[in-house]
């Protein structure tokens, strides 16, 4: 499957935007970079977008949601309740993105809302887990510093998140930092090692 990170190189904060081309074209989180350059990077992609799949609604990850949604006429799904939302996301739930079929595992903790999508071959991990950051090179954490975070249960989320994971999955996309192929399940264990520690993260 091709995934590719359609707010790379904005000049603004903001999330990694994955769009997932394959049988079903799907954007998890649509970031908040530049709404035209985002659209536009987009099209170069695919013709068409079947859905926005969202990780959480921290402004981050959905300041240029409803640019995309508005242009590309394309369905919405999110664990908590939008005003555009077309489909609920619960634990256990399955999503099509690109050509992987992804379990959408709650992964709480950094927001309540949290969730990752768990493929064969790929994770989608939001802000739960990424595999580098300001704070930590390969593998890292979400902040549990701002309000309705927390550590205790970011930790069990991951915990969650690396039960789920199966030995095939070799891709790992963050709603941060770089892309990571490889060993995924390492990258993991070694953010929750850290996260156990339980020492500030900045």
């Amino acid at each position: 499957m091709e995934v590719h990170n359609v707010t790379e190189g904005a000049e603004t904060f903001t999330s990694n935007a994955w769009l997932g081309v394959g049988e079903r074209n799907v954007l998890v989180d649509a970031g908040s970079a530049d709404d035209d350059r985002t659209v536009r990077r987009i099209s170069e992609r695919v013709d068409t977008l079947d859905a926005v799949v969202l990780t959480h609604q921290h402004g981050d990850h959905i300041g240029s949601l409803n640019t995309v949604l508005d242009r590309f006429d394309a369905s919405l799904a999110a664990y908590a309740n939008h005003p555009r939302r077309d489909e609920s996301l619960e634990q256990g739930d399955e999503v099509r993105i690109g050509d992987e079929i992804c379990n959408v595992v709650h992964t709480p903790g950094h927001a309540d809302d949290h969730v990752s999508f768990v493929g064969e071959g790929v994770v989608f991990t939001g802000d739960v887990v990424v595999y580098n950051d300001d704070a930590f090179d390969d593998g890292s954490f979400g902040r549990t510093d701002m309000r309705g975070a927390s550590r205790e249960e970011l930790i069990e989320s991951v915990r969650r998140l690396l039960d789920s994971l199966p030995t095939s999955a070799e891709s790992m996309y963050a709603g941060h930092g770089d892309a990571y192929t490889g060993d995924v399940h390492g990258v993991v264990e070694r953010a929750l090692e850290r996260a156990e520690r339980r020492e500030p993260k900045y």
